[in-house]
């Protein structure tokens, strides 16, 4: 019987019902897909791509790769494609990908912990040489990055790789990225505890297991014993960093929630002390409530610093005991300051077993695959065949003993590989700009080479510590909020009123117990060109207006906009 005017259900409109998709948390129930990316990799998993390249790719050629592979599930073994030569940084938010996209990818090689065996690094050389033409970047995530990959040569380079060892299984992609750990672990002097054994164990338990390939995006993770704090804790998804609990011995600190790009925050503190054996539980439930409660539905607000905002620490830690370790974890103390201002390890250092280890700077992290080969060669004659990347672009040669350290720099030096850089050298450090990358906007290594050339010759009695950091779009790959000087690429207009390639500029941003990110003065931006006499000029007002030991961060979070203009 139809209702009568005087019902309520007769006079109201229908009102269509349909579920809250919230932020596509799967812990909510949100298993809809809200996005294309989210589509995807609910499609296939991003680990079934491999098959299609060994068998299909590779034979067929670049042109019959299925988009949503080639812009999507290719990057969980490790190969974005990069930018077509000519396209100028005005075209990058312009054109389509395919329009950016050239036939040759980068392949980035997962070295977890910075750890290589010399064998290894000679065969990422040869591998550089045959079929990159000879590029190499180590990356501030202690990988190492090739350019000019044919898809048709993917499969024998895969087989040379992990025939030693080495893999690019989940170098990029939603997936749990490269392990950060202490390059000096299990050797330094000042150790506080190794962190090997957890990268080790984590690596068995998360990377390539189908449990954790679909995130909702990257996670990255760092592990250090080291009181230099040097894998940059601040800024990653989870970080553990050693520490001294006064019953319970070394173990290691809890951060969660760090990242940069556009949206930076400072990781935070959940108080809890981990000891050894239980890190990897407590990093596979983090990486655990990222995947169920992490937000799907906006890829800007897809990284767990956003959920850690939104919940706070003491939320975050009641989800981490309760739900996923069943237990509740020790509270435990801070990490100490550390004394050191450089967190590098360049230089040499005694050992713990009395041997040497000596770190070296490259320019801006770019080498090239025969100097490789080279490094591979001399630290082979002059220690145990064991070397290290770091997480500032350098590298480490471990086991010299003390009668074969002289001669060790020596070889280094001859291939401009410096072990007592400049400041300039040591501390500027670049992303990989729009030379190979799709979302840049200017040049960047180039530059920064050029740039230290530049300071070391007009200000060659300098000696601070000083971080400049080159990054060719907002995304911060290169660390620009938290350097002393952080440039962001962008264009800008010249006097001449041309738009040409420039930077925005942060400054007095750090790492270290006292993290911040960098203040940018109102309208201050630079072009290339006249990059090296602002920063001359800036350094200059540093110098003269600094209090005694007044670190350059402190020192413009102080100064007036005149003298950081």
């Amino acid at each position: 019987m139809a209702p009568s005017p005087q019902d309520p259900a007769a006079a109201a409109p229908r009102r269509k019902v349909s579920r809250h998709r919230g932020e596509g948390q799967w812990a909510a129930g949100h298993h809809t897909p809200l996005n294309g990316n989210e589509q995807f990799k609910k499609d296939d998993d991003g680990l079934n791509v491999r098959t299609r390249i060994e068998t299909i790719y590779s034979k067929r050629g670049f042109d019959s790769i299925d988009p949503n592979d080639l812009r999507g599930r290719m990057r969980w073994w490790g190969l974005y494609t990069q930018r077509k030569p000519g396209i100028d940084g005005g075209k990058t938010a312009v054109l389509e990908p395919e329009e950016l996209d050239d036939k040759y990818f980068m392949l980035r090689v997962r070295i977890d912990g910075g750890r290589l065996t010399t064998a290894q690094l000679r065969v990422i050389g040869e591998i550089s040489q045959e079929f990159a033409r000879g590029t190499a970047d180590i990356t501030d995530r202690q990988n190492i990055q090739l350019h000019w990959i044919r898809i048709e040569d993917v499969p024998e380079i895969w087989r040379r790789l992990e025939d030693v060892g080495l893999s690019t299984t989940e170098a990029c992609g939603d997936t749990p990225r490269v392990i950060l750990g202490s390059p000096v672990a299990g050797i330094a002097e000042d150790e506080i505890i190794d962190g090997t054994p957890a990268i080790e164990e984590i690596q068995r338990r998360v990377i390539g297991n189908k449990a954790f390939s679909n995130l909702p995006r990257k996670f990255k993770s760092a592990i250090s014993g080291s009181p230099l704090l040097d894998v940059a804790h601040e800024i990653n998804d989870i970080a553990l960093v050693g520490v001294e609990h006064p019953e319970h011995g070394p173990g290691f600190d809890l951060w969660v929630g760090g990242g940069l790009s556009t949206n930076p925050k400072i990781g935070v503190r959940l108080g809890a002390w981990v000891p050894l054996e239980e890190v990897a539980d407590v990093h596979e439930g983090v990486i655990s409530i990222f995947r169920d409660y992490g937000y799907r539905r906006l890829r800007n607000r897809a990284r767990l610093k956003f959920l850690v905002a939104d919940w706070g620490p003491e939320k975050f830690r009641q989800v981490l005991e309760d739900e996923y370790l069943g237990r509740k974890l020790l509270d435990g103390p801070a990490p100490e300051q550390p004394v050191e201002r450089w967190r590098d390890h360049v230089g040499v250092h005694r050992q713990r077993d009395g041997r040497f280890y000596v770190g070296f700077a490259p320019r801006v992290g770019r080498v090239d695959g025969a100097t490789l080969a080279k490094i591979a060669s001399v630290a082979e004659e002059h220690g145990s065949g064991r070397v290290r990347t770091t997480t500032e672009q350098k590298m480490i040669v471990l086991d010299v003993e003390g009668d074969r350290v002289d001669s060790l720099v020596a070889g280094l030096e001859a291939l401009d590989l410096r072990v007592s850089p400049s400041p300039f050298r040591r501390g500027t450090m670049a992303c990989t700009g729009i030379e190979f990358c799709k979302l840049a906007i200017v040049e960047t290594k180039a530059r920064g080479s050029a740039l230290i050339d530049e300071l070391e010759r007009r200000l060659p009695e300098f000696d601070e510590p000083i971080t400049i950091n080159l990054n060719g779009c907002p995304n911060a790959c290169a660390r620009i909020q938290v350097a002393d000087i952080g440039l962001k690429g962008q264009l800008v207009v010249d006097e001449d009123g041309n738009q040409v390639e420039g930077y925005q500029v942060h400054l007095g941003g750090a790492l270290g117990l006292e993290a911040g990110f960098g203040r940018k003065v109102r309208g201050l931006k630079v072009t290339s060109k006249e990059l090296p006499d602002y920063v001359e000029r800036v350094l200059r007002r540093f110098e003269a207006e600094r209090a005694d030991g007044e670190r350059f961060a402190a020192w413009a979070a102080r100064a007036d906009e005149e003298a950081l203009s």
